[in-house]
């Protein structure tokens, strides 16, 4: 289940598992050293734990396209429900337990039926849902984030980004990543790829004539 895919290693999107993975092994090192009280600290995600968004993660890496529709057939097509189930599959009995489950799905190249971009761009925004509680730094990679913002920015699969973004024009100010037309919206490109997936809390980091109208759009979809 986690280790190597020969199909993955050929397929569609094969040069994003390295980052994928680098990503995972980026956030497992910045989590080692958690206290109780910070693995049960709200995430990003309304409603989740920072230990809880990990065991999410967990989850994520640990199902192919049958398992997914099996899980989706046992929940009766309840998508919420069939998320909170493998979540809870993953979380363990303690937090140890929590990080050692998702250190062993780092090089995982299993997914649902998503494109493999879609799970880098769920690896970094679950992994920012957790730092920033946190107090915790990342530089990502220019070019790992910039590829998710793109993605983001013409999709509305998983989570709304295209259709948030609607009448904006997003610039960013460390890298190439602009996209749309409109109100300004600049700043970073990993806070533009968070406001796009509905985290208000990076659209403080962004400005421009069309900072608002986002922040309004944020937590919607």
């Amino acid at each position: 289940m986690t280790g190597s895919n020969p199909a993955a290693d050929r397929g569609p999107g094969a040069e994003v598992w390295p980052l994928i993975r680098a990503e995972r092994a980026a956030l497992l090192v910045d989590l080692e050293d958690l206290s109780d009280d910070q693995w049960a600290m709200p995430s990003l995600c309304s409603g989740l734990s920072v230990r809880e968004v990990l065991a999410h993660l967990t989850a994520a890496a640990s199902l192919n396209s049958v398992r997914w529709l099996a899980g989706v057939i046992r929940c009766r097509f309840d998508f919420d429900k069939q998320v909170a189930m493998r979540l809870a599959e993953q979380l363990g009995a303690s937090p140890a337990e929590t990080l050692d489950r998702f250190r062993r799905v780092v090089p995982s190249r299993s997914k649902p039926p998503l494109p493999v971009v879609a799970m880098l761009g769920e690896t970094i925004v679950h992994a920012e849902d957790i730092r920033r509680p946190l107090g915790v730094r990342r530089d990502y990679p220019i070019q790992t984030v910039t590829r998710v913002a793109e993605y983001y920015q013409g999709s509305d699969l998983v989570v709304v980004a295209k259709g948030r973004i609607g009448g904006l024009r997003l610039v960013a100010n460390d890298g190439p990543f602009k996209t749309g037309s409109g109100a300004l919206v600049s700043g970073s490109t990993l806070a533009l790829t968070m406001a796009m997936t509905g985290r208000e809390a990076y659209v403080d980091d962004l400005e421009g004539d069309g900072v608002e109208l986002l922040r309004e759009r944020c937590g919607t979809g």
